[in-house]
């Protein structure tokens, strides 16, 4: 009998700390059809908590996708992922958009955004470790709507990111005010019609030579440097920035510190962060907007310690091309087996999930994290 009592205790105890893990990140929540006007970005929070950015209204949906158990991982590539998922939704390959796709750190499912050519809706579709590929229902679910301020009389149209990042979501957009650039923050636990923290942000543009306030940061992830949290976002030709959100007061201008210069006339397009061999990397894909031989999809990796420290920066900052266009470092390195990747995240320790360019499509592909 005491042996039962025990493990009663220990079964309880378990079972609260689940319900505690799941309230870390919903509170307050609403069920049924949230009202979705756009999909720019999606993320994933803890417990399978899918984060939709809608610029267009303005908001951050956080929505329970009860997608918590695991359900293997893809290993092999679907070729033509592009026409699969027209085909899921009985239209050709022109008939859809890929606006983004996640992997659900949860289950390993991959989570696409999907917008539709003929009626201009959006639609989320799942690929399973089978390749399987389904919609993620939205009709009933449960759901918090974060609203996005730009703060006095702004209006925010365009949500570039969003990401979970200790115990908050983190966002970038884009205002129609003079500081346009914006970075939201939003403590968990989500409480459904809350507003967001917004923080104008001011860059270096190393690229540029100049302090600038209206281009919106195309990704973000968080950064812990010293017990304090960062954002660090990826600007258009090309900075990697860091600010610290920890002090800083709501609405307020946060000054970043550019550490990174890639290049000019580049885009980033997703960026995550790895181990490997006892260190922590950051792995971003990007996109190239000048005429250039060969695909324009290219991804480079560096050590994420290139973004600590206050030396170096700005002015300064470090350049992965020369003068003379050629490599001037060996600390960031293109990546050859990531070429023509478009879109891709984190799938576990070992790989990454990615969408691939062909001369025919896009290609669903697992592959290995340099």
């Amino acid at each position: 009998m005491q042996l039962v009592r025990v493990l009663a205790v220990f079964v309880l105890a378990a079972g609260l700390l689940v319900t505690a893990a799941q309230a870390e990140v919903l509170n307050k929540t609403a069920t049924g059809k949230p009202d979705i006007k756009s999909i720019n970005a999606l993320g994933f929070a803890p417990e399978g908590v899918l984060l939709i950015g809608d610029g267009t209204a303005s908001q951050i949906l956080a929505i329970e996708t009860a997608d918590t158990k695991p359900a293997g991982t893809l290993s092999e590539k679907i070729a033509a992922i592009d026409q699969k998922l027209a085909a899921r939704l009985g239209v050709s390959p022109r008939g859809i958009e890929i606006i983004d796709m996640v992997v659900n750190p949860a289950s390993g499912k991959a989570y696409f955004a999907v917008r539709k050519q003929d009626d201009k809706s959006y639609v989320i579709l799942t690929v399973d470790g089978a390749g399987k590929i389904a919609e993620f229902e939205l009709d009933k679910v449960n759901y918090a709507r974060i609203q996005l301020v730009a703060g006095g009389k702004g209006q925010i149209n365009l949500v570039t990111d969003v990401a979970w990042a200790d115990g908050r979501v983190i966002a970038a957009g884009r205002s129609n005010e003079e500081f346009a650039s914006k970075i939201f923050s939003i403590d968990a636990p989500l409480t459904h019609d809350a507003k967001s923290n917004v923080y104008s942000a001011e860059t270096y543009h190393v690229q540029h030579g100049r302090w600038e306030t209206r281009a919106p940061m195309s990704v973000v992830i968080p950064l812990k440097e010293e017990g304090k949290t960062y954002v660090v976002g990826a600007f258009t030709c090309t900075p990697i920035v860091k600010y610290p959100i920890d002090e800083i007061k709501p609405e307020s201008v946060v000054k970043g510190t550019s550490m990174i210069e890639l290049g000019a006339g580049n885009q980033p397009q997703d960026m995550f962060t790895y181990e490997k061999d006892g260190k922590t990397y950051v792995l971003a894909s990007v996109v190239r907007r000048r005429k250039a031989s060969g695909s324009p999809y290219w991804t480079v990796a560096f050590e994420q310690a290139l973004l600590t420290g206050n030396e170096k920066v700005n002015e300064q900052a470090l350049r992965r091309l020369g003068r003379d266009n050629q490599p001037a470092t060996d600390k960031i390195r293109v990546i050859d087996s990531f070429a023509g990747v478009v879109q891709m995240d984190k799938l576990d320790a070992k790989r990454a999930l990615t969408v691939r360019q062909t001369n025919s499509g896009f290609d669903l592909e697992p592959l290995a994290l340099p």
